[in-house]
């Protein structure tokens, strides 16, 4: 799109042609009251507050497009006049709350009320009773909803799961002699206001979604909090720490808010960043270790001067990465992790044909794409802020895509009608990658290597060619994500490849994501091995001697929550994250002192980040992490990407296993990622056999049940939003050795169930 300029305030302002208005002017730090836009999505017009003059005309600047020349103006007497009147609307029967509201103090309609210089009530009506709604991890207070509709557009727009709307509220109606007596604005807000409330799409108002807490997060009232915090805190008491999302490799930007050393909830800047329900409710998992246990400390850096392995995964930052990289420098450990050796691997066979070190995508490439191909990865369970913008791009570009993956899940076709999902068969990914190759070549109109491949393995619905013309027309920004059902499959190189081409050859950006919060930092920086040796050293692993921040092991290690330091995202973007609470024990830093690796403290190690591999010699109290007004991401810095080699040197589709009816995919429940996550106290549970509805219908079982599954004997539970016959076996509870069971490494594996 062309650039223009507008004219705010008698501010000139650079600006896309068809940008709103609202954007141009947040960007330009120029202020216009709003109570219901979100960044990012659709305009609700539901507060109306964002009323400007725009070349002599009223408009809504959340819903103006500017124009090229346009001349602005934000405010004047009839605009402050409609304004001061809305917000005495919004305050009729609401402020008796405040004195008890979790809100207070940080609400936007206090903040307005006082902006607007309300100073009196014109206006009153009968009040109408509404319950407060409880929605497990969510509550809803009906009585202090002003409708502002952000909870059901960034439900929809962003999130994906579209389980809210506006219901009937039953409120007495207005006098209709205001009509005429009030501003035009405010009384058409507040006849809407006495008519609507938030409600659920189900008939029983239930609320089945990710509880991922973004309503709670865009709420401005206090309508919306979370269960844990109600009544725990005024606002003003709370330490905002700006750290990173421990838990997945979007390492989203989240402050964890604290008071009298305990994290009491997680918050974020919801007009840029969304959180998934693991960063927001699963905050409370440190290592609550009450000192140093010098004996057990003593112990292990003895047994680590004979041991020849270090097993961990990639539940660590930079430094402590860069630091066990030193350590098998100086004492020849071998470094095993087993999810960042097979990404590493992986990353290494797609530079020989993308002639990159590093794929081309980012999860804001993904939110400007309009057409969005997904490989081998359940994205709501492992990635969910991938889904969240495969999600956006859908809903705000009017996108369409393709969604390939042998598991289903209800919510996922409702993205958007023209996001087709085709279940292809289980172990599939490289004939599947292979069409993917040819089908874009063809779309984009570029010659491409010919890759044979099974097209029947694909399982393209037979009305295929008919609805892909019609999905394709007008879309110019492409993009692949490829997830880690690639990374563990037997002929992962040569899928690798694939994706490599499709990145050098096609104008498509493509998106690798890494299987854990620091796997694709832990690949880049440490010389990893397949097989541990004789003699191991577990970090939060199992191990002849374990180092733990779980709190099981040898010795105590600090949490990701308790330390400083970096992580390497999937944006690949090297971001600082701080401790939110303190940690009483050893560190990882002080083991390695003792065996001649010696640094003060463990942040001092970000400087020395390997810059062969694209990382910059930056102190870490030099690295920023914020956005600003016009959501640019100011957030550590981004990895330089080198040159390699380039061939077109890809393989043939080889045969695949036909694994039949028992299958078992190694997963995680939505907002579970790892036994920390599980530590968290609104989010602990007992792990199972994970199925669908129409598992318990074709097997006959009833959830609760008990079935055995190879070695182990699991409780049923329901995933609301799985469907098919393909259940998941969990990875985050500790006493479920899922794992055990598939010994490839492919994360599904022929598996009976039977009943017990």
């Amino acid at each position: 799109m062309s650039k223009i300029k507008v004219e705010i305030d008698g501010k000139v302002c650079e600006a896309t042609e068809g940008e709103f208005i609202l954007n141009i002017a947040r960007r330009n730090d120029i202020f216009i009251p709003a109570l219901c836009y979100l960044t990012g999505c659709s305009p609700t017009l539901a507060c109306r507050l964002c009323l400007v003059e725009a070349d002599g005309k009223r408009v809504y600047s959340c819903n103006a497009k500017a124009k090229d020349g346009m001349v602005i103006t934000t405010s004047n007497e009839e605009i402050e006049e409609e304004r001061e009147s809305i917000m005495s609307v919004y305050d009729v029967n609401h402020p008796l709350q405040c004195g008890v509201c979790d809100q207070s103090g940080e609400c936007e309609l206090q903040n307005y009320t006082l902006y607007m210089r309300v100073h009196e009530q014109k206006y009153a009506t009968k009040d109408t009773f509404r319950p407060i709604k409880n929605w497990g991890l969510m509550k809803y207070d009906a009585g202090l909803c002003i409708v502002c509709e952000k909870c059901v557009t960034v439900c929809k727009d962003m999130i994906g799961d579209s389980v809210l709307k506006t219901v009937p509220r039953g409120g007495e109606p207005l006098n209709k002699e205001l009509k005429s007596s009030m501003p035009k604005d405010s009384f058409a807000m507040w006849n809407k206001l006495q008519k609507s409330i938030i409600g659920t799409v189900n008939a029983d108002d239930s609320l089945v979604c990710q509880e991922c807490g973004e309503c709670i997060s865009v709420c401005p009232v206090g309508a919306l909090v979370s269960s844990d915090f109600q009544y725990k805190s005024n606002a003003w008491e709370l330490v905002k720490v700006p750290a990173s999302n421990p838990h997945s490799s979007d390492c989203a930007l989240l402050y964890y808010e604290v008071k009298n050393g305990e994290i009491l909830r997680v918050t974020n800047d919801h007009h840029f960043v969304s959180l998934n329900g693991a960063a927001r409710f699963g905050y409370d998992f440190q290592n609550r270790v009450k000192g140093q246990d010098e004996a057990a400390f003593n112990k292990v850096v003895e047994f680590m001067k004979d041991a020849d392995t270090i097993k961990f995964n990639s539940f660590i930052t930079n430094e402590e990465a860069l630091i066990l990289q030193k350590l098998k420098e100086e004492k020849g450990y071998k470094l095993v992790n087993d999810d960042a050796y097979a990404y590493k691997k992986f990353l290494d066979a797609y530079s020989t044909t993308s002639g990159k070190s590093l794929y081309s995508g980012s999860l804001k490439d993904i939110r400007e794409s309009n057409f969005v191909v997904v490989v081998g990865s359940d994205i709501r369970r492992d990635a969910p802020n991938v889904g969240f913008a495969v999600n956006n791009a859908l809903t705000m570009n009017k996108g369409a895509g393709l969604y390939f993956h042998p598991v289903g899940d209800s919510v996922i076709p409702k993205f958007a009608k023209n996001f087709m999902t085709i279940q292809n068969k289980v172990g599939s990914e490289e004939h599947t990658l292979a069409f993917i190759l040819e089908f874009l070549g063809k779309s984009l109109e570029t010659e491409v290597p010919k890759v044979e491949y099974d097209s029947s393995l694909v399982n393209l619905p037979e009305d295929f060619e008919a609805k892909i013309t019609k999905m394709l027309a007008k879309k110019d920004r492409f993009t692949l994500v490829v997830g880690s059902d690639c990374y563990t499959h037997e002929r992962s190189e040569n899928i690798a490849k694939i994706v490599g081409l499709i990145d050098r050859l096609l104008e498509v950006t493509v998106t690798i994501i890494p299987t854990s919060t620091n796997t694709l930092g832990v690949a880049n920086i440490c010389d990893l091995d397949e097989k541990v040796g004789s003699k191991v050293v577990g970090y939060n692993e199992d191990g002849d001697i374990k180092l733990s921040a779980l709190g099981d092991g040898d010795l105590d290690m600090p949490s990701l929550n308790q330390q400083e330091g970096t992580f390497t995202n999937i944006d690949k973007r090297v971001v600082p994250t701080n401790p939110a609470v303190s940690y009483k024990g050893y560190t990882l830093n002080q083991i390695a002192t003792e065996l001649g690796v010696e640094k003060d403290y463990t942040a001092l190690y970000t400087k020395e980040l390997p810059e062969s591999k694209g990382y910059e010699a930056r102190d870490f109290d030099s690295l920023p992490n914020y956005f600003d007004n016009g959501g640019v991401e100011h957030r550590g810095y981004l990895l330089s990407i080198s040159d390699c080699e380039v061939s077109d040197d890809v393989e043939s589709a080889s045969d695949i296993e036909d694994f039949g009816e028992d299958v078992v995919y190694l997963s995680n429940p939505i907002n579970q990622f790892s036994a920390f996550t599980n530590m968290a106290k609104q989010l602990k549970t007992n792990g199972g056999l994970y199925v669908s509805s129409d598992f318990l219908e074709a097997k006959s079982l009833e959830e609760g049940a008990k079935v055995k599954v190879g070695d182990l004997e699991l409780e049923v539970k329901v995933d609301k939003q799985l469907s098919g016959e393909i259940p998941y076996l969990p990875t985050f509870d500790k006493e479920v050795d899922a794992k055990a069971l598939f010994e490839s490494g492919y994360r599904f594996a022929k598996i009976k169930v039977e009943g017990v």
